[in-house]
């Protein structure tokens, strides 16, 4: 099976990029993941459902203990063909 993750961490901050998305980022950067996108409002990542649970499980972790206040994330299952 495989799955597309797409979140975001808050607080927001427009200037630089805050320490819980930047441990967000790294967490999927090294993560095993296919078709990593990383933007300034929103991030999505697809692979196998156990890479990609393991990295949610690593991104919610590291954000939060680097000061996220709120994650929103979605967790969809990707059918054959579909990006």
């Amino acid at each position: 099976m495989r799955l597309r993750v797409e979140f975001t961490t808050e607080p927001f901050d427009l200037d630089e990029a805050p320490p819980h998305a930047v441990a967000a980022r790294e967490v999927l950067q090294t993560a095993a993941l296919d078709a990593v996108d990383v933007g300034p409002f929103g991030n999505t990542a697809e692979g196998g459902a156990d890479q990609v649970l393991t990295a949610v499980d690593a991104l919610l972790r590291k954000s939060l203990a680097a000061g996220a206040t709120r994650v929103s994330l979605q967790v969809n299952v990707v059918g054959e063909g579909e990006k």
